[in-house]
């Protein structure tokens, strides 16, 4: 960001808006890098960073009204989302289940629970080290709040809900995914616009 914040002092000379513009493409190409970077590190007197201070934050709509696209990424609606398949018959658990790892999920990430999606996909044909001994298998995805806590709070809540089954620890894996904003659908867009 200090590469950044340098070269954006040196843009003096052009338009605002060509600034502005070029900022949201680049927050939205960087967005991991972005969320460290803050206008206060550009020279408070330049004409750039007065400019970005008073910029409109680039934003979509949404049925609830408008994201800010500038927020950090663990504060956006969207995803998380967990798909996780098992060999085991959870029964009328499967709810209880579902609705638990929601709730492990939003404690974890911080997100509110009215973003998170849990789908599970029990009594499948599966094997992992060659024998089909109780298992789980999963994909949790999100825009931002992939992190090695929060990954580790989802693998330990999903890990306890399985249990009961005969499903341990050591049988369990979950792929944990940074999305970018562009690659999740909502609403009849992405989330980057």
């Amino acid at each position: 960001s200090e590469y950044l914040s340098t070269h954006l002092v040196l843009t003096m000379g052009v338009p605002s808006i060509v600034l502005k513009i070029l900022l949201a493409v680049l927050c939205a190409a960087i967005q991991p890098a972005y969320s460290a970077f803050v206008p206060s590190r550009i020279s408070a007197s330049s004409s750039i960073a007065r400019t970005i201070m008073s910029a409109e934050k680039p934003s979509c709509p949404n049925q609830g009204g408008i994201i800010d696209l500038t927020a950090h990424p663990s504060t956006l609606p969207g995803d998380p989302s967990l798909i996780l398949t098992t060999n085991v018959d959870l029964g009328d658990k499967k709810m209880d289940i579902m609705k638990a790892c929601s709730k492990a999920i939003s404690a974890a990430t911080g997100k509110p629970e009215s973003y998170i999606a849990v789908c599970i996909n029990d009594n499948a044909s599966m094997i992992f080290g060659g024998s089909d001994e109780p298992l789980a298998l999963g994909c949790m995805y999100s825009i931002g709040a992939i992190a090695m806590e929060s990954n580790g709070q989802v693998q330990a809540s999903v890990t306890e809900q399985l249990a009961p089954f005969g499903v341990t620890g050591d049988r369990i894996y979950i792929n944990f995914f940074d999305v970018p904003r562009a690659n999740v659908g909502w609403n009849g867009a992405t989330f980057a616009g």
